[in-house]
């Protein structure tokens, strides 16, 4: 039988840097696909900004795209100068649906925390009752680096054990789902629109994000590179060129961040900013503030 979605291959699927899997009756690895998104996305964002800077109305608008008045060309040069300015709520109008399998239940904890522009449906362990051929565990590498693999892997045996003999004494699979750890696999569909996903990108691609989700957040960007390239390259973690531009994480944590490199530390740029002033640096008096505050106001 042919894949439900033909261009997905084993390539969605490429090894965990940092962590890995582990099941006890087969493997089933973390995997994300794009299943659709928002038709069209670039033009509805071209008409999005041009209805906030323009007399003209909607209908006008989209009447210039819709007959090439307006060419791919331009709509695509117009967007990337808007995406500069920081001007964000248009891109809530572009959404991406993705489906996700095989993460932990650890992970699924950190990503539902995000609730803004963002919608989940989530496997249940109440109503799936999960037999021995699909109940799955992930397990981080760093349990095999400290030699404790084998005691994992007998410990999340004796937890499938527990759990089958629950469900074949007839305790509810709502019930039984009480042993079952962080590690139990979970799935999702995800509707989100692009804001949203900008900011899961800005915290999840973080080297200090945690392995797992990072890596799903990566999957989730080259995903979107594949189909929207003009919107999947915004896709960074915060100290990008295209989003914030510096690291405002633990200097430590910067010193040992791959990329940290190349992308400057806010340390760095209090820095240039202190020697630029000879280090004198001005605190705003209350005349300052009211200057700002009454801007376009004087009498």
């Amino acid at each position: 039988m042919p894949p439900i979605y033909p261009g997905l291959t084993a390539s969605h699927r490429p090894p965990l840097p940092g962590g890995g899997r582990v099941m006890l009756s087969g493997r089933m690895p973390l995997e994300v696909i794009l299943i659709d998104w928002a038709r069209d996305p670039l033009q509805k964002l071209y008409a999005a900004y041009r209805t906030c800077y323009s007399p003209k109305t909607p209908g006008e608008v989209w009447g210039e795209i819709h007959d090439g008045t307006i060419s791919g060309e331009k709509i695509r040069d117009f967007i990337s100068e808007r995406l500069k300015t920081g001007h964000a709520s248009p891109l809530e109008q572009v959404v991406f649906w993705f489906g996700i399998s095989g993460v932990s239940r650890s992970l699924s904890h950190q990503f539902v925390r995000h609730r803004i522009g963002i919608s989940f449906e989530q496997q249940s362990q109440r109503y799936v009752r999960f037999k021995e051929d699909r109940l799955e565990y992930v397990r981080p590498k760093t349990w095999d680096k400290a030699g404790l693999g084998e005691d994992y892997d007998r410990l999340m045996a004796e937890v499938t054990r527990v759990y089958l003999k629950a469900l074949d004494q007839g305790i509810p699979a709502e019930d039984a789902r009480f042993v079952l750890p962080n590690a139990a696999p979970t799935n999702f569909q995800v509707m989100v629109n692009f804001t949203e996903l900008l900011h899961i990108a800005d915290l999840r691609l973080c080297w200090r994000a945690q392995w797992e989700i990072r890596h799903m957040v990566a999957l989730m960007r080259r995903e979107v590179v594949k189909r929207v390239p003009e919107l999947g390259g915004q896709l960074q973690p915060k100290c990008g060129d295209r989003r914030m531009g510096y690291c405002d994480e633990p200097l430590d944590e910067w010193k040992r961040c791959p990329i940290g490199k190349v992308r400057p530390h806010k340390e760095q740029l209090f820095e240039i900013l202190e020697h630029h002033r000879r280090g004198s640096a001005v605190p705003l008096t209350e005349k300052d503030i009211r200057e700002v505050e009454d801007a376009g106001n004087e009498a």
